[in-house]
């Protein structure tokens, strides 16, 4: 029988009290459960709602008819970018009655586009990601993570449901049919292929006009799919670590879709299908949605990058905040030996004050050379404390 996370999991983020907040993240990241959870008596407007949709989109200041039933309690209002017209009524409302709003959505993009009132200095921002192994504790498996990924629904010990069939319908309603009702893009045929593509991406530099040629679209189409897939906080852009440059350094980012489980599912896995993204990519992407949401649970501010020479010295990630440099690199192998950990010490050269970690897959926490190995898993369940810079002791 496989391993079910408790009924009521513990999210690490921590949303702020007393003030209003946009609470953004990829659909299925469990935002609707999270709040209704945190605000059960809470008026909640639910813009999927079909007749909530049409009224308030027909007349937006209705939105004070639902305000004001109870003004000592926030009001959430769940998918907000489907309305943008009702932040003016939000501002208006938080302005005039004191009343605190939280605003869910799968991100700020469509907002943006629609200029609309993103409640500059009245309302904080908040991203919710993927569980974490923090979250669902330390007895699951790495193995059934690296095949089904870490959203949340997959776990919920009240639905027996199957996670490969989960994935598929994930990526084909959301990552394709949402994005289209969103009006995104225009052509669902082109952008399906396009998310196939670049999966063959993950984990390796980016070469934009390489993916548009396989996707038999043009350049500044592909430009404009990777950029949905960015803002939608579906995939991330991982920049060069270029501080105090002494070397010569590539200049490409890398790519990563947000969930190694939505990754696996959208990778085509036929016969005469590219197989050089293995095992290994799997463990570094797991690593660096584990990064992306500590950092933002946590509020660390790390720049997040990687490193990488023209000679091809590479460190996979680079942590880079206001009192801390922290270097990282993956590997899935059980034994570790300096010449796997070339690039860490490379860096160290550059940058002496670094703090050095190795992810690894053995069982045993080691020193090499100045450089912490770690096991992946205890990696990961210790990733606050490395944050912190108080792991190991």
């Amino acid at each position: 029988m496989g391993y079910t996370v408790p009924n009521m999991i513990k999210r690490q983020i921590i949303l702020p009290q007393n003030t209003s907040f946009f609470l953004f993240g990829p659909r299925g990241t469990g935002k609707s459960y999270l709040i209704k959870e945190r605000y059960p008596k809470s008026v909640y407007i639910d813009l999927l709602e079909s007749d909530t949709y049409r009224q308030l989109l027909a007349k937006p200041e209705r939105l004070r008819e639902y305000a004001t039933l109870n003004k000592n309690l926030p009001v959430v209002i769940d998918e907000i970018q489907r309305v943008p017209n009702l932040l003016n009524e939000v501002h208006r409302l938080i302005e005039n009655e004191k009343i605190n709003f939280v605003l869910t959505g799968s991100s700020a993009r469509k907002l943006k586009e629609t200029q609309a009132n993103l409640l500059a200095g009245r309302a904080l921002k908040y991203n919710l990601f993927p569980l974490t192994l923090s979250e669902i504790g330390k007895d699951v498996s790495l193995d059934r993570i690296l095949k089904d990924g870490l959203l949340p629904t997959i776990y919920d010990p009240n639905k027996n449901i199957d996670p490969a069939k989960y994935l598929e319908s994930y990526v084909q309603i959301y990552l394709e049919e949402e994005v289209l009702q969103e009006g995104l893009t225009r052509n669902l045929a082109n952008f399906s292929r396009f998310l196939e593509i670049a999966s063959f991406s993950q984990g390796q530099q980016l070469n934009v006009s390489e993916v548009a040629r396989e996707s038999s679209i043009n350049r500044k189409v592909a430009e404009s799919y990777f950029r949905i897939l960015y803002d939608l906080l579906i995939a991330y852009e991982l920049p060069v670590f270029k501080k105090r440059v002494k070397r010569k350094l590539v200049s490409q980012s890398k790519f990563y879709y947000f969930d190694v489980g939505v990754y696996s599912t959208i990778k085509p896995k036929g016969f005469l299908d590219r197989r050089e993204n293995g095992e290994g990519i799997l463990y570094e992407s797991l690593v660096l949605q584990e990064i992306v949401a500590t950092n933002s649970y946590l509020g660390s501010k790390y720049e997040i990058s990687y490193w990488r020479t023209k000679s091809g010295v590479e460190v996979d990630f680079v942590l880079y905040g206001e009192d801390k440099l922290i270097a990282i690199e993956v590997k899935r192998k059980d034994n570790i030996l300096k010449s796997d950990i070339t690039g860490l010490l490379t860096f160290k050269t550059d940058y002496p004050m670094v703090k050095s970690f190795v992810f690894y897959g053995g069982d045993k926490i080691l020193n090499i050379n100045g450089v912490i190995a770690i096991p992946i898993k205890e990696a990961l369940l210790n990733l606050t404390e490395i944050f912190q810079g108080s792991y190991p002791g």
